[in-house]
This record gives C-alpha cells, sequence and structure tokens, in this order.
C-alpha cells in the first residue's frame, strides 16, 4: 500500500488516487476529426491512448485529455487530477494497467458515458514493492471540436459502489 504525505496538501479522496490513476489513463482522448470512424470507435482509441500514456507516465498527455472544466463527485478539479498523477507518478517506478471496456454509450455523437473496470499495477521503492487493485469507473465525456475530453469521473474499488 502507498504511504501517506502528511504534510502535503492532497486533494480530496486523495485514497483513492489509483482510481483516478486508472481513470485517466485510459484514460485517452479521442482526437479523431474527419475519419469514417464511429464515436464509439474514437472513445475506444481514446481509452488506448489513456492507457498508454499512464503506463508511460506521461502526465502532460493525460491532463490534456481532461476538460477545463472537470469536476467530480469529490469536488476535484482539473488540477486536482493532475497533483493526484504527479504525486503518482514521482512514487511508482512502473505502472501496468489492465482495461476492460465494460459499456459506452453514446448521447448525440457530442456526450458519452463510459464504464471500465481496470486492474492496475505499480513497483515502488515501498515494501512490498508492488501494489495491485481493481476499480470500476463511470466516466463522462465531451465532445468539443472533434477532441473528447473527460468532464466527470466516479470510482470505487470493484464490489463497492461508485462514488
Amino acid at each position: 500500500m502507498m504511504d501517506t504525505a502528511a504534510e502535503t496538501h492532497l486533494p480530496a479522496g486523495f485514497g483513492t488516487w489509483r482510481h483516478l490513476l486508472i481513470v485517466f489513463f485510459f484514460p485517452v482522448l479521442a482526437a479523431c476529426g474527419g475519419s469514417s470512424d464511429t464515436a464509439e470507435d474514437e472513445i475506444r482509441a481514446w481509452i488506448d491512448r489513456g492507457h498508454d500514456a499512464a503506463e508511460s507516465k506521461d502526465r502532460g498527455k493525460l491532463v490534456e485529455m481532461i476538460s477545463p472544466t472537470y469536476a467530480d463527485g469529490r469536488g476535484n478539479s482539473r488540477d486536482d487530477i493532475e497533483n493526484l498523477f504527479r504525486f503518482y507518478f514521482l512514487r511508482a517506478n512502473s505502472i501496468a494497467l489492465l482495461v476492460s471496456v465494460d459499456d459506452i454509450q453514446v448521447i448525440d455523437q457530442t456526450a458519452a458515458e463510459v464504464m471500465l473496470t481496470v486492474g492496475m499495477g505499480a513497483t515502488t521503492d515501498s515494501t512490498p514493492g508492488f501494489n495491485a487493485d481493481v476499480y470500476h469507473f463511470a466516466l463522462e465525456l465531451e465532445n468539443h471540436d472533434d477532441e473528447w475530453l473527460l468532464v466527470s469521473g466516479d470510482w470505487s474499488e470493484l464490489g463497492n459502489e461508485l462514488r
């Protein structure tokens, strides 16, 4: 498990940082303008890009996938999520994700609800040196200028209620 940082101000919901990490890593920005891809194909590509960015610990790419107006039920903003990524990426030596797309509902080609199940493993310098968890995510995306952006997200450990 991860050590807590007593003197560091962390965003609300930091105890569930792994959830956010997984969500934003998957994730994955769909900037597929003008092709014959369907909205669902674009969202799946967005998820793939997020997955790759998370495993590469590319915080910049992940943050670009989040709307500047992001807000979630825990009171986090886009800046809060960026800080979670920063903290987690500094602590993790390597990250491996296993993503399962449970459902994608596209609404008028401008919005989407995405359900994911994500297994995440990370190596760290702490004891025992490896962390692994499985989370369920409910993401809300909006299409802005042919780019899918994350506008909100709920998550929980697998088997618990989303919040």
